[in-house]
């Protein structure tokens, strides 16, 4: 098939490579020259383990290609996937004037029946302003062409956006028409082999699939920060709460972990916009707005604990920071509680160095930009020598078995906050350091 992916970021092009990599002829386009040259160069904008390898191959082999002209693309295509981008406005919604340019252009380009895919993560009723907007442009053309638009919301797991892509546990197709649900099945037939997980239902029904899976997940994600915030004071520890009712299959362990609060480009601004629709039809989401409640306090519980034990003011102190991406395996900084808690800690004096293995750039050149008083090395144990203490804040892989000898050595003080709950608080006590945990008393 040939496919236009408009769009170049993260779902955008994870998506446009998949799809080269069952044979599309897939082109991939972007209104940035310089991403869209970068690309062709193998050069990918976000870090997602195999995404470059992947790119650069089909884009050699020719199944993949990269423009700037979107018109042309979309004339020579019979599937247009919409994968711009739905930033957050400011009261809460997703912001759709994205697109709705792309719309505007499907159609002032298309010539002959095609199927449009709303891959973005978008509100309920979305699809019917794509529709409305390509059909007044056909309309101003003064042609009648055929097509149908649908929603195709994307479930990927940064990180493992690859494995999550070609083997999915489920494709979700919102559709009016048996014609459009037929070539999306098509489509995805390949990533399907050895089980069926080809969902249709309607459009609405799929667009608040997306937000409501999101919502769900960010549910348990508050719940268990909730119940970590209540141990606390009452004596219990959240991690042996945790074994005991992720053992019940009803449960189960996945999303039970307490921490720093969540971040990252969909859960924040999922679960605002999915509470902004609500509200705009007449409902008060009380969930969705204590989820969201707990999780920008949970951000503050690290930096608490920190000026707990240090005092308020913290001139003359560092600390060393060990991740600043939202989730490991990701350069991704978006919403990340790194944010929160560097800025918080700054504010009163503190100094940061910072170590991640992927996400430096991102917080120099943007999310951290400006704050004079974090500095960033490019190790983790370069990070702790004379820091007051360490702060871990990502669960990266290279953080599981460190040495403990060597961090005590080079720690002005053997005083650890774990904003992951990591390691045994025995085992870490044992190594002679003070160990503070999310949960546990």
């Amino acid at each position: 098939m040939k496919i236009s992916v408009i769009g170049t970021g993260y779902v955008g092009l994870v998506s446009g490579v998949c799809f080269a990599q069952m044979g599309n002829k897939v082109t991939c386009i972007d209104i940035d020259e310089k991403k869209i040259k970068n690309l062709e160069k193998g050069i990918i904008p976000i870090y997602e383990p195999g995404l470059e390898d992947m790119t650069l191959e089909n884009y050699k082999k020719g199944s993949l290609s990269f423009s700037t002209n979107s018109s042309e693309a979309i004339a020579n295509s019979s599937i247009a996937f919409i994968a711009v981008g739905t930033p957050m406005g400011q009261d809460g919604s997703a912001d759709l004037q994205y697109v709705l340019a792309v719309a505007k252009t499907i159609g002032q380009s298309m010539k002959e029946y095609m199927v449009i895919v709303d891959k973005s993560t978008v509100p309920v009723g979305t699809a019917d302003k794509v529709k409305a907007t390509i059909q007044a442009e056909l309309d101003a053309r003064g042609v009648a062409i055929a097509f149908d638009v649908v929603s195709n919301p994307e479930f990927l797991k940064e990180g493992a956006a690859i494995q999550d892509f070609l083997h999915p546990d489920r494709v979700v197709i919102g559709a009016e028409s048996e014609k459009a649900i037929n070539v999306m099945r098509e489509l995805y037939a390949p990533f399907m082999k050895h089980h069926d997980r080809f969902i249709a239902m309607d459009i609405k029904s799929a667009e608040m699939t997306k937000y409501a899976a999101n919502a769900m997940l960010a549910t348990k994600i508050s719940f268990m920060n909730e119940m970590s915030q209540i141990c606390e004071r009452v004596g219990a520890d959240i991690n042996k709460v945790r074994n005991g009712i992720g053992s019940d299959n009803r449960i189960g362990y996945s999303f039970i972990y307490p921490g720093c609060g969540y971040g990252g480009s969909c859960f924040p601004k999922d679960v605002q916009a999915l509470a902004k629709t609500a509200k705009d039809f007449g409902y008060n989401p009380k969930i969705l707005d204590a989820v969201e409640a707990v999780n920008y306090e949970q951000k503050y519980v690290i930096s608490n604990k920190v000026i707990s034990r240090f005092g308020e003011n913290l001139q003359g102190k560092t600390f060393a920071v060990w991740g600043l991406s939202f989730k490991p395996e990701t350069d991704d900084m978006r919403e990340a509680s790194s944010i929160t808690i560097i800025n918080e800690l700054t504010s009163r004096g503190a100094k940061v160095v910072a170590y991640d293995p992927k996400a430096r750039h991102e917080a120099e050149s943007h999310y951290l930009r400006g704050n004079e008083k974090v500095s960033y090395v490019d190790s983790k144990y370069e990070a702790l020598k004379d820091a007051d203490a360490l702060i871990l804040i990502t669960e990266w892989q290279e953080f599981r078995s460190p040495d403990f000898d060597e961090m005590k050595k080079l720690l002005k003080n053997a005083i650890f906050f774990d904003g992951r709950n990591q390691f045994s608080k025995e085992k870490v006590n044992a190594y002679g350091f003070e160990y503070f945990q999310i949960g546990v008393k």
